[in-house]
């Protein structure tokens, strides 16, 4: 890997330290993140993802390790936080979180603003970053924001986000709660921004199907812990580690793994739907 644009090194972190409550969140967790990379990370219900995302743009502070994003190092005191969040953006899994505004327009223009920029500029970046969510400027910039569905404040919530043209994107959950229609609609937004914006996504998710059309690699962790990490195909095709952590699998892998429980020769690194099918086809004509 070439210079990383997120290196976080031995980071650890203890909520309510020195107390009975004390509780080890992350425990010397070391990771990278190479520049265009989409990285998910998963694992179980308190295995420290959330906490760790949230040391990429400055909401939590290290206590142990490093954490540097495009060279601006977050455990320095004198560090320029405001810098710091332009280069990293973080939409929180629930999106009402960051609707500030009365209507949709005022709302994604709400960042470029706080940043000093002049209207005309404010204006194109709100233009642009709608647009590419795929919610129509001239239709939705007066929409009142509380009007909107769970996928609509989604978007809005990303297009804010983007509107301050960061180098890394950090999704906390980002299909969670959407009907399988604004679901897909996302989840092929953010494929284009990482694929043909080539912005840096870093993703949590408890969904593999997604994990599996979306991560060009997969962080595991565990207890705050760094269990691996690889290409889907290195993970989803490890049944051992995979019943080792409880990590779920997509779909398509499950009925792999129950093939070859039935004695069939298969290949259970076919994680995609079409190699899937190939395998279970090579099945029926023999």
């Amino acid at each position: 890997m070439t210079q990383p644009i997120v290196d976080i090194r031995n980071l650890s972190h203890i909520y309510m330290q020195g107390t009975p409550l004390e509780h080890r969140a992350l425990d010397d967790v070391t990771l990278q993140v190479a520049e265009g990379e989409c990285m998910a990370v998963i694992g179980h219900t308190g295995s420290g993802k959330s906490t760790l995302i949230q040391h990429l743009n400055g909401l939590i502070r290290p206590q142990s390790g490093t954490v540097i994003i495009n060279g601006l190092d977050v455990s320095q005191p004198k560090v320029d936080i405001k810098s710091l969040r332009r280069q990293v953006g973080l939409v929180f899994q629930n999106p009402e979180d960051q609707l500030f505004e009365k209507l949709v327009g005022d709302d994604v223009a709400y960042g470029p603003f706080k940043m000093g920029l002049p209207l005309e500029e404010v204006r194109r970046r709100v233009h642009w970053a709608m647009e590419l969510v795929g919610l129509s400027f001239q239709e939705m910039k007066d929409r009142p924001t509380f009007a909107l569905s769970g996928g609509q404040k989604r978007k809005v919530a990303l297009a804010g986000v983007l509107a301050l043209q960061p180098k890394v994107l950090v999704l906390d959950e980002p299909t969670a709660g959407l009907d399988p229609l604004s679901r897909k609609e996302l989840l092929e937004r953010i494929r284009h921004l990482n694929r043909e914006e080539n912005l840096t996504v870093i993703f949590v998710s408890h969904n593999m199907e997604e994990v599996a059309q979306l991560a060009d690699r997969v962080y595991v962790m565990a207890n705050g812990k760094a269990v691996c990490d690889g290409s889907p195909r290195q993970i989803f095709g490890n049944e051992e580690l995979l019943r080792q952590h409880h990590i779920g699998t997509p779909e398509s892998v499950d009925i792999l793994y129950r093939l070859r429980t039935e004695g069939y020769s298969i290949n259970p690194e076919s994680y995609l739907p079409e190699e899937a099918a190939c395998e279970i086809l090579k099945i029926l004509k023999r």
